[in-house]
């Protein structure tokens, strides 16, 4: 009945001349096609496709046919004649069909779909939107950015797969798309390569943006979030070729090298709206600072490398994506920025970046982003990356560099621990400072005075919450314990016998008072604990603990008291190291003057 119905309005079709096709006939017309695709029918309406002498109404009305044949391709299993059927339609319509109109229905079925069967229509229109955009004479290149956009903006909502297994299974086919849309793009590519050869007309600068855009979104998504280290069991990891080929095709249309070294070259359209100007940048920045990580740390495209950069003009085009990268909280995008930063530090030698890199402001910024991670990050492998890529950066400096850097992440990191890794660092330059022939005025002298200013002092006196500081303070007794053991008062090289009266003031005596108060306080606390113990019973929770917003079991008495005896004992800790160090000042003063 389906295909009686299409027939008929074939052979009423066949006798008018194009011109005269009315709205009317195309409504029929996709009625009858559509059933005849829905009840089985799908041999005989390729049969009327095929047919010489239904050209003409192929071309003005076969676009309608495309939202129920995917349908029907969707709906027939893989091994079943009747898909093989309506994938030949689809392909007839390709070559058949007005290129425009065709055009037009394939990106509106690409837009309409959604959920788990984005990437299968993607990858099964992919062909025939290729077929038509190559028929295409006017507005080509705006054509094939809008496919590439429409096609991006359908995907990038999806999860990418990141896991060895997620990637394996590719349970929505984004691995397979990705990697098909590349094929699909290039045609245009290898068109813009002939006609760069040829000269640079208008039109092809036109495509040649377009591909740009659309290789700086696959950068953003889903490069950036991608997995992209070799796997065991994967022979060919999809996002690794992925990957190779969009630095292939920016090499090839001859922008790979701009982009890495002219981060701000890509246009930026104008927009009147401040909000979407900025997402445009923070777009723009994400896509070039993945763009470096797969050069300079996977390497991709390293063949296209010119080897004339100095590893310290390496880091400096870098440190802005290395930036942007640390200030991610995702996994996969934070691992990049500190593998890109480890990479560009290993290719230096140590004590070779000079001090004047620390003028540009992102030098300071991205230790500080750095220690946020070493502070805050909840996974402890990434904790630890940073702070051995913290010494790194610290390793790379000239003396002065160094100073400089101690002094900004003293005055700006706000975390005892960090403080007193810091100071430590400051203790062994001041060794290589006195173990070496030649002078070294950045940790000898009035530079080490004004450093120590910062280093031995308490942020509010007597009154510093001495447990919370107390690595900042072990570090800072442990620095002017080997002071006054290494620096002898007659030789004074480092300035600290001179400055000694500033540092008892303003270090040593708040410190003796603060340790007085804190002991007592928490001796008293642990003697109301005991005796509040004999009232109730000791394992009843007394004491509730909250952490980031999530309350933590209550503690018991015992708990409690667990926890102040441990206070105690960092206490005594200082109070013993307070104490050598009083000694050992007390016995070189004491020697400096029998010896007068």
């Amino acid at each position: 009945m389906a295909v009686d119905e299409l027939q008929a309005i074939i052979q009423r079709c066949q006798i008018l001349e194009e011109a005269d096709f009315k709205g009317e006939d195309f409504n029929l017309f996709q009625v009858a096609g559509q059933k005849c695709l829905e009840d089985g029918y799908a041999a005989q309406l390729l049969e009327v496709i095929q047919n010489e002498k239904n050209k003409v109404i192929i071309k003005n009305m076969g676009w309608n046919l495309i939202s129920p044949l995917v349908r029907c391709i969707f709906m027939y299993k893989q091994e079943d004649d009747k898909r093989e059927h309506c994938l030949r339609i689809l392909d007839q319509l390709a070559q058949l069909c007005n290129p425009k109109e065709l055009f037009l229905g394939l990106l509106e079925q690409i837009e309409q779909t959604s959920g788990e069967q984005v990437c299968q229509t993607v990858t099964l229109l992919l062909q025939p939107l290729q077929t038509v955009l190559l028929k295409l004479q006017n507005k080509k290149a705006y054509s094939v950015g809008l496919s590439l956009a429409m096609i991006m903006n359908q995907l990038t909502p999806l999860p990418v797969p990141y896991t060895k297994q997620q990637i394996q299974e590719d349970k929505l086919g984004l691995c397979q798309c990705c990697n098909a849309v590349v094929d699909f793009a290039k045609p245009f590519v290898n068109e813009v390569v002939k006609n760069t050869e040829k000269s640079s007309e208008y039109n092809d600068m036109e495509l040649k943006e377009e591909l740009v855009k659309f290789c700086m979104k696959s950068l953003k998504y889903p490069l950036l979030t991608a997995q992209l280290e070799q796997l065991e069991g994967i022979e060919e990891h999809p996002f690794r070729h992925f990957a190779t080929e969009i630095i292939d095709i920016l090499w090839n249309i001859r922008e790979l090298i701009p982009l890495v070294f002219v981060p701000h070259k890509g246009k930026s359209l104008p927009w009147e709206n401040q909000e979407f100007a900025d997402i445009e940048r923070k777009n723009s920045a994400d896509s070039l600072a993945c763009l470096s990580y797969l050069m300079f740390v996977q390497h991709f495209g390293v063949e296209c490398f010119p080897m004339i950069f100095s590893p310290s003009y390496l880091l400096l085009c870098n440190m802005t994506h290395i930036e942007v990268l640390l200030k991610r909280t995702e996994e996969s995008v934070l691992s990049k920025g500190l593998d890109l930063f480890e990479s560009c530090l290993l290719r230096m030698e140590d004590n070779s970046l000079l001090h004047h890199y620390l003028e540009f402001r992102v030098f300071i910024n991205v230790p500080q982003d750095l220690v946020k991670i070493m502070t805050l990050c909840p996974m402890e492998h990434m904790r630890k990356k940073s702070l051995n890529i913290l010494q790194l950066f610290i390793d790379k400096f000239d003396t002065e560099g160094k100073y400089t850097l101690f002094r900004c992440l003293l005055k700006t990191s706000n975390h005892a621990g960090v403080e007193g890794y810091i100071i430590k660092n400051i203790k062994d330059q001041i060794h290589l400072a006195l173990m070496k022939e030649c002078d070294n005025i950045w940790f000898t002298g009035h530079h080490l005075i004004s450093l120590l200013d910062l280093v031995l002092s308490l942020p509010e006196g007597a009154e510093t919450d001495l447990l919370q500081n107390s690595d900042r303070i072990m570090a800072s007794l442990n620095l002017l314990r080997y002071l006054v053991i290494k620096d002898c008062e007659s030789d004074n090289q480092t300035g600290v016998w001179t400055t000694l009266g500033k540092i008892k003031q303003n270090f040593l005596k708040p410190l003796r008072v603060g340790l007085n108060m804190s002991k007592a306080h928490y001796e008293a606390e642990i003697k109301n604990k005991k005796e509040n113990r004999k009232e109730a019973h000791s394992s009843s929770p007394v004491c509730s603990v909250t952490v980031s917003g999530e309350k933590m079991p209550a503690m018991t008495t015992g708990m409690q008291l667990q926890v102040l005896h441990s206070a105690l004992f960092t206490f005594d800790l200082i109070e013993s190291v307070l104490a050598r160090v009083e000694e050992l000042i007390e016995g070189k003063t004491k020697a400096v003057m029998d010896e007068n």
